[in-house]
């Protein structure tokens, strides 16, 4: 069954997830390492960790199974959930999968480099009303895809 975690640090767009989560009737996982609020719903899961970095990815990265769906910026935890079968989706609509993960850690790499030489990179652009709008309709497919089942890979008959 697929279920939804939410890495909650300064996530834009919870209450789209919770609204999506709700009309399908999926399983929540809100992870922080701080106390938030959550909406009052069964489905609805608040999961607090203790304080210190990549507490609350870790979390995710473990919980994550296959056709998962979770909600991040954060690209290393991206990529240890893609690598687990699960789906990633950005804050800003942008799906990362098996095909994207690379490219994306390849240039996070690059603008940290850039960054610890000394240089002043940009910023990405502020969250606005189309990024809410194309998370929104990213998460909706999403879904359908992942309740489908996943087509296995043909193992040859053993002799």
């Amino acid at each position: 069954m697929t279920r939804i975690f939410i890495d909650s640090d300064a996530c834009p767009v919870k209450d789209e997830v919770y609204r999506v989560a709700g009309r399908y009737g999926l399983h929540v996982f809100v992870v922080a390492n701080r106390m938030i609020a959550v909406p009052d719903a069964p489905l609805v899961e608040r999961i607090v960790v203790e304080a210190g970095p990549d507490v609350a990815d870790d979390w995710i990265a473990e919980h994550t199974q296959d056709a998962d769906i979770v909600i991040t910026a954060d690209i290393p935890l991206a990529a240890r959930c893609v690598e687990k079968g699960a789906y990633v989706l950005e804050p800003k609509g942008r799906l990362l999968d098996g095909d994207a993960i690379g490219m994306a850690l390849a240039m996070r790499n690059l603008m940290t480099d850039l960054r610890s030489a000394g240089m002043m990179t940009p910023g990405g652009a502020p969250f606005g009303k189309a990024d809410r709008s194309r998370f929104l309709s990213a998460l909706d497919t999403l879904v359908i895809k992942a309740r489908k089942p996943r087509p296995r890979p043909l193992t040859p008959p053993v002799f």
